[in-house]
């Protein structure tokens, strides 16, 4: 049975992207996305028919006025699977794209297709292992104090059993709202400083938030 980074490994000749500025999606993250310009239902249609694998890339700034056009993408992208999908009745698609592996462009691919195909170099992360994991679990479970218990639920178990760098994207995906500081994070091919970034970025987060008050009687 392959993996799914082996399902990306096959598509990296001819990727398809989905350029979309307000969101960045990461690696061992799910993003859900609605499709409606009928370029982009397109590529999900192939992609369905298909390996089911798609990236989500950044434009560059000033992208504002090309739109229709193909302006240029940042280098940095992430690949992903599509992990579930509903088709709607005029041609629309909702889809949970599942993060698993930075991307960096190496060539735009002359197409006479709808949608845009890319050649890409993969970049997995090395194992690492060291005292940031730590550090950024104790901040996680003092942020899931001052965070309403539904999301801190979704998230404690997910940090208990993350390494290395997926552990930095896992948070970093959760907690981190702005495109621009998520398009930095996905730039940030070493582990350690990773770790360290979200590690920051968890840190003010609780600095702004009071603890949750206890519910109900206190023992």
């Amino acid at each position: 049975m392959t993996t799914a980074l082996e399902r990306i490994e096959r598509t990296t000749q001819a990727l398809k992207v989905f350029p979309l500025p307000s969101a960045v999606l990461f690696p061992h993250a799910a993003l859900p996305l609605h499709i409606f310009e009928p370029r982009y239902r397109a590529l999900v249609r192939d992609a369905l028919a298909g390996d089911k694998v798609m990236a989500l890339a950044q434009l560059e700034p000033g992208w504002e006025g090309q739109y229709g056009e193909r302006p240029p993408m940042l280098p940095m992208m992430c690949a992903g699977l599509i992990i579930w999908h509903e088709e709607l009745p005029d041609g629309r698609y909702n889809i949970l794209l599942q993060g698993v592996a930075r991307a960096r462009l190496l060539a735009e691919l002359p197409s006479e297709k709808l949608y845009r195909e890319t050649r890409v170099q993969l970049l997995p992360d090395p194992v690492y292992q060291g005292p940031e994991e730590e550090r950024l679990r104790q901040a996680v479970f003092e942020l899931a104090g001052r965070v309403p218990a539904s999301f801190a639920e979704n998230l404690l178990p997910v940090v208990a059993r993350t390494q290395g760098g997926a552990l930095a994207d896992v948070v970093a995906a959760a907690v981190i709202p702005e495109p621009e500081r998520r398009q930095e994070l996905l730039c940030e091919l070493d582990v350690r400083a990773r770790l360290e970034a979200v590690l920051d970025d968890v840190g003010e987060l609780i600095a702004r938030l009071s603890p949750v008050k206890p519910v109900g009687p206190l023992n």
